[in-house]
C-alpha cells in the first residue's frame, strides 16, 4: 500500500460512497482477528489504552509542572539568556494559577484540574518529556506514529496489527474529535502497514449512534442481507485471485462481514444517551465529556485502542492568554477523572492505560509575538513538557523526571517520544525492538531505532 494513503472521514462518507462502502470503511478497523499477531512477547500488564491528546501543546508549568522559581523570578529575564523560540518572547512569567496536593502522593498539580489532581495516587506524571520540533504538525506526527514526517503507520494501527482486536464487532483502533485535528487522518493512519489497521475516525457533534456513524441502521431484512454478502464475497474472491496482495480489496472483504454485524452492536457501544442523567452530567454533557464516556464503554466491549483529540484543529494552543487553559481543563478535568474513577469502580483500571499527552509544552517566558493586543500567553516549546499516566500496569502516586527549574528544558530522566512509546508497547506485553514490518527494503517499526522502556514507572 502507497506510505501517503490516507484514511477517509466516516463522515465525508455520505455523499461519496454507497451505503455498502461506507460500512466497509467504517468496518475496516474491526476486520483485525486473526490478521495481526495477535500474540504478546511476554505478560501484559494492560490490555488495551485509551490515549487522550490536548492538542494544541499544553503547558506543562500551568498544569502538571509547578515551578516556584517562575513566582521568584516573575517579570525578570531568564538567567543565562532569553530561551530560543519561535515568536518573540519577553521576560518569565509566573503561572497564574495556585497548585495544590489533594491526592495522598503529595503530587501537586494546578488548580485547573481540581479533580484530576485528586486522583494523582492512581497516575504517574512524567515531566521530563522532550520532542524535536516545536511545530504542531511534525510533534503530532511523532507522538502519533514516532517520526516527524507522514507515512508512517500510527501507534494503535501498530497495536492492533501485532494484537488483533478482543471483539470482532466493534474497530479495534477508534479516533474520537468533534472536529478534525491539525494534519488530521495521517495522524491515525496504518500507512505501509495492511489497510484494516488505520482507526476508525468519527466526529462527536452528535449523541444520536444513528447520525454519529453514518448508514450503520440496516435497511434490509438479515436474511437478504447475508444472501447479499455471499454473492459479493463470491465476487470479489473471484477479482482478488488475479489482485495477490491487494491489502485495500482484502480489507474490505474482511470488513463487510464485520459490518454485517456492527449493525447490531456498535449502536449500542457508542450510544451514551444509556447512560443516566447523573453520569452524563459527571463526564460533561458536551462532545469532550462524551468522547471520554464513550471511550469507557468502548474499551468495556473489548475495543483495543480509543484515541480522543480534544478539539478541531488546535485548541490549547494559548499564544496570547494562558488564561485559556482554565477553559480548556474545565471541560477536560471532568471527563478524564470521571473516566480513570469509573475503569477503576469496574475493576478495568488495572488492565487498561490512560494516557494524557500533547504534542509539546510551551515557553515559561511570556510571548510577545502575537499579532493581538493580548500578551499573556506562552509560544511552543518542544523541550520540555508533562504527560500523565493511569493504570495499565503504571505506578500510581509518583512523578518521573524533571525539567529545569523554570519548566524550559527537560534535565533529568529526560523521555523521548521513543521511549513513551516504547513503554506503552511493552506494557501492552510487546517488545518495541520486535514489533516491525518490512517495506520498501527494511524493517520498519514505531520507535524507528530507538527508544527505551521507563522501567521505574512501571508497578
Amino acid at each position: 500500500m502507497s506510505i501517503d494513503r490516507m484514511p477517509i472521514h466516516v463522515g465525508e462518507i455520505a455523499t461519496r460512497w454507497t451505503r455498502r462502502e461506507a460500512l466497509a470503511r467504517l468496518a475496516v478497523g474491526a476486520a483485525v482477528a486473526g490478521v495481526g499477531g495477535a500474540a504478546t512477547h511476554f505478560a501484559p500488564k494492560a490490555k488495551r489504552i485509551v490515549y487522550i491528546v490536548l492538542n494544541g501543546g499544553m503547558s506543562q508549568v500551568d498544569t502538571f509542572d509547578p515551578k516556584p522559581m517562575l513566582r521568584k523570578y516573575n517579570g525578570q529575564p531568564m538567567p543565562g539568556g532569553a530561551p530560543k523560540t519561535e515568536r518573540a518572547t519577553g521576560t518569565l512569567m509566573q503561572s497564574p494559577f495556585a497548585f495544590n496536593r489533594t491526592s495522598s502522593c503529595g503530587t501537586e498539580v494546578s488548580e485547573i484540574f481540581p479533580r484530576l489532581g485528586g486522583l494523582m495516587d492512581e497516575c504517574c506524571v512524567i515531566r521530563s518529556m522532550h520532542t524535536d520540533v516545536p511545530n504542531h504538525e511534525p510533534s503530532l506526527f511523532m507522538i502519533n506514529s514516532g517520526a516527524i514526517q507522514p507515512g508512517r503507520p500510527s501507534l494503535g494501527s501498530w497495536l492492533t496489527y501485532g494484537l488483533g482486536t478482543e471483539n470482532q464487532n466493534l474497530p479495534g483502533f477508534v479516533v474520537l474529535c468533534p472536529g478534525v485535528p491539525v494534519v488530521g487522518p495521517p495522524l491515525w493512519s496504518s500507512a505501509f502497514l495492511p489497510a484494516v489497521f488505520q482507526g476508525t475516525f468519527l466526529k462527536t457533534q452528535k449523541s444520536d449512534p444513528y447520525e454519529l456513524i453514518q448508514h450503520i441502521k440496516p435497511q434490509a431484512e438479515p436474511a437478504a442481507q447475508r444472501r447479499q454478502l455471499n454473492l459479493l464475497k463470491k465476487l470479489n474472491e473471484e477479482h482478488l485471485a488475479a489482485r495477490a496482495k491487494d491489502s485495500q480489496l482484502e480489507a474490505s472483504m474482511a470488513a463487510m462481514e464485520t459490518a454485517f454485524r456492527m449493525q447490531t452492536e456498535a449502536p449500542e457501544a457508542f450510544d451514551v444517551r444509556k447512560e443516566s442523567a447523573a453520569t452524563l452530567a459527571r463526564y460533561g454533557d458536551h462532545d469532550f465529556g462524551r468522547s471520554c464516556l464513550m471511550a469507557r464503554r468502548l474499551v468495556e466491549r473489548g475495543v483495543r485502542m480509543v484515541q480522543i483529540y480534544y478539539g478541531n484543529s488546535q485548541p490549547w494552543d494559548s499564544h496570547e492568554d494562558i488564561q485559556a487553559h482554565k477553559h480548556l481543563a474545565a471541560r477536560t478535568d471532568p471527563g478524564v477523572a470521571s473516566l480513570i474513577e469509573d475503569l477503576k469502580e469496574r475493576g478495568l483500571l488495572a488492565d487498561t492505560l490512560v494516557v494524557l499527552g500533547t504534542e509539546f509544552g510551551r515557553t515559561p517566558a511570556v510571548e510577545t509575538g502575537s499579532i493581538t493586543k493580548i500578551h499573556n500567553g506562552r509560544d511552543h516549546n518542544s523541550l520540555g513538557f508533562s504527560v500523565v499516566l493511569a493504570g495499565g500496569g503504571v505506578k500510581g502516586g509518583i512523578t518521573y523526571g524533571a525539567t529545569d527549574d523554570f519548566g524550559y528544558r527537560a534535565v533529568e530522566k529526560r523521555c523521548y517520544n521513543h521511549d513513551l512509546n516504547a513503554t506503552i508497547l511493552h506494557l501492552m506485553g510487546i517488545d518495541h525492538t520486535k514489533l516491525t514490518y518490512n517495506y520498501s527494503g527494511r524493517d520498519f517499526r514505531l520507535t524507528d531505532v530507538a527508544g527505551n522502556v521507563v522501567r521505574e514507572i512501571l508497578a
